[in-house]
């Protein structure tokens, strides 16, 4: 079992990141070419990766799992903002 447990440790951050990326240039590519509604998806993501570092350090938890933590939730915030 601590076999099972330190590989996911090393491998859930970049399942993660991949799931992350799929959805991002999902969205993206999923978009007509006329239509070009921005968000702050790309701002929130950013945001949202220094946020989970910096919450990661102070909690003891894994750095990889807090960043994507904190860019998932960054982009799901920007995305439901819309710019003017």
């Amino acid at each position: 079992m601590d076999s099972f447990a330190e590989f996911m440790g090393a491998a859930l951050p970049w399942i993660a990141l991949g799931l992350l990326l799929a959805v991002f240039f999902v969205r993206e590519t999923g978009r007509k070419k006329t239509e070009k509604k921005e968000n702050y998806g790309s701002e929130g993501m950013a945001l949202g990766m220094c946020l989970g570092v910096a919450l990661s350090s102070a909690l003891h938890v894994n750095i990889g799992i807090g960043m994507i933590a904190g860019m998932a939730l960054g982009l799901l915030i920007g995305s439901g903002a819309s710019k003017e």
